[in-house]
């Protein structure tokens, strides 16, 4: 039994959850990043993360699909750590846009700040930031140090997903110079855009997202690892970050039919966090219209609703 919840019943609700909906075919890939539009899109799978470190797996969960967006995550996880909770609350913010993730009207609404590090502006913003400030390969090697600890496992560059990114990266240019206008960018625009791509571009499974996951629910301890990646005092405002805009526009709907903080990201994985309880993930490539996996976010939703022990119910 771990807090609550036993290993016998989660490992349960996950079984349940993939024979419940592996075969649903709605949604459909990311199209507008030809790297993801080829990914096979049957791929799905569905994992957790105990706070013992035992994984709980079904599926394709070994399956190395593009971080894309919740890489945001680890990288807000890592200027938390360099700058501290105040200074990021200043110089980016922690608030919902209520708009797409890629939004550059967002940016022109609140030019003091481009709100929250876990949509696309604040997160350009945030890789800008990593220290040491000024040099490419030195930042490169903190971020994916810091995702190597919080997942457990080094991750690696997926070449032909940067490579179709960094073609296609017209709109996130924009929003680079923009905040560069708004002084909101704390390094060279151009090569904290690469950096951004670049970090997307990583390739991750739904297993290392659950371990993930489950160090932030275990307060900066990697179960797995057993080691210290982030001070514990961190840990309630990434949390808060992922409740207030882990889904972006949808968040509300999101934590009200779940009530798991999330994040989301179009290449198909979704990584939940339940303070002091687990990490979750899930991975399938169909997206819904606001980009977020179809597949991945109806399973998580079934498991929550069944455990009846979303971050709003009473422990």
């Amino acid at each position: 039994m771990m807090n609550g919840i036993s290993k016998e019943r989660m490992r349960s609700l996950i079984d349940e959850a993939y024979e419940k909906f592996k075969d649903d075919k709605t949604g459909k890939n990311a199209d507008y990043i030809p790297y993801l539009a080829r990914v096979d899109s049957k791929l799905f799978g569905i994992a957790a993360c105990m706070p013992d470190g035992e994984i709980i797996a079904v599926g394709d969960c070994d399956y190395i699909f593009g971080v894309e967006s919740v890489s945001k995550v680890m990288t807000a996880i890592l200027i938390l750590e360099q700058y501290g909770a105040d200074t990021i609350l200043h110089m980016i913010g922690a608030d919902a846009t209520g708009m797409p993730f890629n939004s550059v009207m967002a940016i022109l609404l609140e030019k003091n700040h481009p709100t929250t590090p876990l949509v696309n502006a604040g997160a350009i913003s945030a890789v800008s930031m990593v220290r040491p400030v000024g040099n490419s390969d030195d930042k490169w090697k903190a971020i994916v140090d810091n995702i190597e600890r919080l997942c457990g496992e080094r991750p690696r560059l997926i070449e032909e997903l940067y490579k179709s990114e960094s073609v296609s990266n017209f709109n996130n240019r924009a929003i680079a110079w923009l905040l560069k206008h708004y002084n909101r960018i704390y390094d060279d625009p151009d090569m904290s855009l690469d950096l951004y791509t670049r970090q997307c571009s990583l390739g991750i499974t739904a297993r290392q997202l659950a371990i993930c996951g489950a160090t932030i629910a275990n307060d900066g301890v990697n179960p797995v690892t057993k080691e210290k990646v982030f001070e514990k005092r961190l840990a309630p405002k990434i949390t808060a970050m992922l409740a207030a805009v882990g889904f972006y526009e949808h968040t509300g709907d999101w934590m009200f039919t779940s009530g798991l903080p999330a994040k989301t990201g179009v290449g198909g994985g979704i990584m939940g966090v339940l303070p002091g309880r687990f990490g979750i993930a899930a991975f399938a490539p169909p997206l819904d219209g606001s980009g977020n996996s179809v597949k991945a976010q109806k399973a998580l939703r079934y498991i929550m609703n069944k455990l009846e022990t979303g971050i709003y119910n009473s422990f």
